[in-house]
């Protein structure tokens, strides 16, 4: 995340509990939620996302008691990473300065727009790669086209070859969202 921090900049990376992931034959692995499936028929893990987004929102709660304001901070995430900053963003309380969605989807699809009580303002930079073979890029298109209906400031992004990757001109996307939407003070 250095390519895209700049000097007046604090990255946080967490990472997930690695945890048994159906998915992946049960096997223990780094998720934030369990993966049940990969199409859009096998159910959720809805406990499993609303405990990891309450980490998150914790997460941003402890960067605000730091002195950082909500509205500048910007959760952003690949593949699950980027699904779990949608979801938490759009039920944080206070207005974030951004989201950087890659590779990804929304879950818990169903539950919106209801569920999106807050940031539905929020600028959005979605980014997915057209052949990718874990994250469908139609998926990418549906959550754009879904989360348009009830928060117009997204842009979806589309990188020419790009598998369940990134690539340079991704990273440089997300430098310039980023600088734009935190600037220095």
């Amino acid at each position: 995340m250095s390519s895209i921090r700049s000097g007046h900049m604090k990255v946080i990376c967490p990472t997930a509990p690695t945890m048994p992931v159906t998915l992946n034959a049960g096997f223990r692995m780094p998720s934030w939620f369990d993966l049940r499936g990969l199409d859009d028929k096998t159910p959720e893990d809805a406990a499993g996302i609303k405990s990891a987004r309450d980490s998150i929102h914790s997460m941003i709660e402890e960067e605000e008691r730091a002195g950082i304001p909500a509205a500048r901070i910007v959760l952003g995430g690949f593949s699950q990473g980027g699904a779990l900053a949608l979801y938490s963003a759009f039920s944080y309380p206070r207005r974030l300065g951004g989201v950087l969605a890659l590779s990804c989807w929304l879950p818990l699809r169903a539950e919106f727009p209801a569920a999106a009580t807050e940031n539905k303002s929020v600028p959005i930079l979605q980014c997915h790669g057209d052949c990718d073979p874990l994250v469908p890029y139609k998926w990418g298109q549906m959550t754009t086209q879904a989360i348009r209906k009830f928060a117009p400031q997204i842009e979806f992004k589309t990188y020419s070859g790009m598998m369940h990757s990134s690539c340079d001109q991704e990273v440089a996307d997300m430098k310039t969202f980023v600088e734009k939407h935190v600037p220095a003070l």
